[in-house]
């Protein structure tokens, strides 16, 4: 049997690799603090959970309002928006993506909105957390139907 690999580390060694790990904290701080996710500009915003919509027209169109199921809902990913209709046919529109850890939630169920990474639940009605970790509810989106189709503004 061969014996275990014994590891000399020298005081040089250790004080150099510390060094570079603080170095390369500060610089990535520096870099990030400016980039456009710091500074809520561009597609990758630090404030992500947030939806923003097209300024022009009627909006952008999500789905025809008869896909939307009553006491359930559908999610429209490429628009990063959840619609949920309740018994009596009201329809709710919210941010798909989950307050948590920016993961999209993927479906509606017994009157909640379901994230698959660590198990959050949103109530369908209003966005509530019902089950965390998420510590805040989906935010609203603002839509409008016109002609039978769900528009987001």
């Amino acid at each position: 049997m061969s014996e275990p690999a014994v590891f000399d580390v020298s005081r040089r060694a250790l004080l150099g690799g510390a060094a570079v790990a603080v170095v390369g904290g500060v610089a990535g701080w520096l870099v990030a603090r400016n980039s456009a996710a710091a500074n809520g500009k561009g597609a990758a915003a630090a404030n992500g959970y947030q939806f923003q919509a097209p300024q022009s027209g009627n909006g952008r169109r999500l789905v025809a309002l008869a896909d939307v199921p009553a006491g359930g809902g559908v999610v429209v990913s490429s628009a990063r928006v959840v619609l949920t209709r309740d018994a009596a046919g009201s329809l709710h529109a919210f941010s798909s993506i989950c307050t948590h850890q920016g993961c999209a939630v993927t479906s509606v169920r017994n009157g909640a909105i379901l994230c698959p990474c660590h198990g959050s639940r949103f109530d369908a009605k209003t966005g509530a957390v019902i089950a965390g970790p998420a510590p805040a509810p989906l935010p609203p989106v603002t839509v409008e139907v016109v002609g039978g189709v769900v528009y987001a503004k």
